[in-house]
């Protein structure tokens, strides 16, 4: 039996107002996450991951705005939910491991009174019982005297634990989706593998859903099911983990998969490469057809016009480019 969605976007818009004009960071968005999946989305900077996945979470403030598109988790539509509705979905059914720990972390706030005010909320216990469980949720995720640590200051603490911190917070009342916005960027490499082995560990002890934004794509293709990629604002690729690797369809997914650095010299040497030209285009005047055509070497009359939508080439993978036309 085929596992519903638990997720599902379907047309989201949010552009920004600013003195020159309307950008419009997200165009027409749509995609579906099944229950206990891991949704991969990649991209360069600026092509809209984060804003997708603030716009769900209605996060977006002015001078941004949601102009188009439904959300709908579990069967109901968040975009239409009243602030005090989403206040007891976020962090409750859905809940978000934010880039910069430091930025999301309150720097004047003892880390245990943030755990424990994200419990009380959600949660009829005692404040005896809610430090319990958050000096449990510090020893789950490896910070070490977690007791201790409840009364320290995130400043206190390194990049790695804040974000440790962090994924203990998020995981705090139990939520059955988790939003990953780029939870491995800011850090080392190697504290990077150890965020991502516990984020899979608690994936599969907990049945996590997850949505997970990142730019390492060698790090997305261990940690995802599906790979959605995007560019200036689309999805321009989705397909099943393993199968994107092994046969990109788009010229921008396989120009991000060539630009994956290679430890063999005389593989890499060896290797075909397919370098980029030209800019990307103003998010403001963006070309009428498709939007990749200035930097692609395999551009014809059809994409200077018609924009191209997403459709299935084989089972589960889709691409939005005309040379999959018939």
């Amino acid at each position: 039996m085929m596992e519903e969605n638990i997720l599902e976007v379907k047309n989201l818009e949010t552009s920004f107002f600013t003195h020159v004009g309307e950008v419009k960071a997200v165009r027409g968005v749509s995609f579906s996450v099944k229950k206990g999946e891991i949704l991969g989305i990649v991209g360069e900077s600026g092509s809209g991951k984060s804003v997708s996945l603030m716009s769900m979470m209605q996060l977006i403030e002015h001078p941004g705005k949601i102009k188009n598109g439904e959300v709908f988790f579990e069967g109901n539509d968040l975009l239409k939910k009243k602030e005090k509705e989403m206040l007891n979905v976020r962090g409750k059914e859905i809940a978000m491991i934010f880039q910069d720990p430091m930025s999301s972390l309150n720097p004047v706030y003892r880390i245990g009174n943030q755990i424990i005010e994200s419990i009380l909320y959600h949660d009829k216990i005692s404040k005896a019982e809610a430090r319990k469980r958050a000096v449990e949720l510090l020893k789950m995720v490896g910070i070490p005297s977690a007791e201790e640590r409840l009364n320290s200051y995130p400043h206190e603490f390194s990049g790695g634990q804040r974000q440790r911190i962090g994924i203990a917070r998020a995981l705090a009342v139990n939520p059955e989706f988790l939003f990953c916005d780029e939870p491995i960027s800011a850090l080392d490499v190697s504290i990077q593998a150890q965020i991502m082995n516990l984020l899979m560990t608690l994936q599969k002890e907990r049945h996590l859903t997850m949505l997970f934004i990142a730019h390492d794509l060698a790090m997305v293709k261990h940690i995802s099911d599906n790979i959605g990629v995007m560019y200036l604002g689309k999805l321009v690729e989705i397909s099943p983990a393993a199968e994107l690797y092994e046969k990109p369809y788009h010229p921008y997914t396989q120009a991000l998969l060539e630009s994956i650095p290679i430890a063999d010299p005389d593989l890499a040497k060896s290797r075909g490469r397919h370098f980029l030209t030209g800019d990307v285009p103003s998010p403001i005047d963006p070309p009428k057809g498709c939007r990749f055509c200035g930097r692609c070497s395999k551009c014809m009359d059809i994409c200077l016009e018609v924009r191209p939508e997403l459709k299935e080439v084989s089972k589960g993978h889709q691409v939005a480019c005309h040379l999959y036309d018939d």
